[in-house]
């Protein structure tokens, strides 16, 4: 069954909601009218999907397409601006506060019921070996690239499983693991609006889709690398990484920019909204002591 976004946005809030929730409740969490709470509810009720309020095995079968599978974690480079830290560390296994990073955004996919984990590595490969204690489903992809390419040789080397997947980079700090979610209606990305900023960043249609990538720009999104692709964008964006990686100048590519430039207008990519206090990007060795004292001696 093929869902429309009003039908995704409530069916999604009645499996992921831990209690029964009212069409009052219903209204206030999708954002909708509650005469089109109601007119959804019946149609469900109707069609076998929701039964006295709460999603059935059938409804959770109509979910199953927009259900995220698998997270891929792109973990092969250097992490230079953390030194020296990274001298002896990669980058997302270095602890902050106790807690690798790494960790926050493993344990949030998990927490979203994806547990089809892959970890790209390159620089000091053996030492996520440590994660398999914790986390024995990881599987790792091996980048042998990953000091003469851009981080678009780690993408490549997962490209066959890009269908229905996060592609996260593992150095991002996650504070609420609740922005790694279980459905999803497209492919998306997140964002955190910004008055300004220099970083790279995108501007979006009336739709809410991703139109442009830049770097830096006033009434915009910074980017957060985090991005979801359903089935037909992640079989598509394979094909187009693989050009693009072979095309003169595409080894220093940023994979991102395959779908946001060089295939511009192949995709829609809905902006996800976050914001600055749900996650952190620690870029500087200064950044880790500000967060973590114990750097600071």
């Amino acid at each position: 069954m093929s869902l429309t976004r009003k039908q995704f946005d409530i069916l999604t809030a009645i499996a992921t909601s831990k209690e029964k929730l009212s069409q009052r409740q219903l209204e206030e969490k999708c954002g909708h009218s509650l005469g089109t709470i109601n007119k959804i509810v019946k149609e469900f009720t109707d069609a076998g999907l929701v039964c006295n309020g709460e999603i059935t095995t059938e409804g959770i079968d109509a979910l199953e397409p927009y259900r995220a599978k698998k997270a891929i974690f792109i973990a092969a480079g250097f992490g230079s601006r953390l030194v020296p830290v990274t001298l002896n560390t990669p980058k997302p296994l270095v602890r902050v506060n106790g807690k690798r990073i790494i960790d926050t955004l493993i344990d949030a996919c998990l927490e979203a019921g994806i547990s089809e984990i892959y970890i790209v590595r390159g620089y000091l490969a053996e030492q996520f070996d440590q994660l398999l204690y914790k986390y024995p489903m990881i599987k790792f992809l091996e980048n042998p690239s990953y000091n003469e390419a851009n981080n678009i040789s780690s993408v490549m080397v997962a490209r066959y499983l890009l269908q229905n997947a996060y592609i996260l980079e593992s150095d991002l700090m996650l504070s609420n693991p609740s922005i790694i979610t279980k459905y999803h209606y497209q492919s998306d990305v997140l964002g955190i609006y910004k008055d300004r900023t220099d970083d790279w960043c995108f501007d979006i249609d009336k739709d809410g889709n991703l139109c442009e990538e830049k770097v830096g720009g006033v009434d915009t999104y910074q980017m957060i690398g985090i991005y979801y692709f359903n089935a037909a964008d992640g079989a598509k964006l394979s094909e187009h990484l693989r050009d693009a990686f072979n095309a003169p100048g595409g080894k220093e590519r940023y994979w991102e920019t395959v779908p946001n430039q060089v295939y511009k207008g192949q995709y829609k990519i809905a902006y996800r909204p976050c914001k600055d206090e749900d996650i952190v990007e620690i870029d500087t060795f200064r950044e880790l002591k500000a967060i973590d004292k114990t750097y600071d001696v």
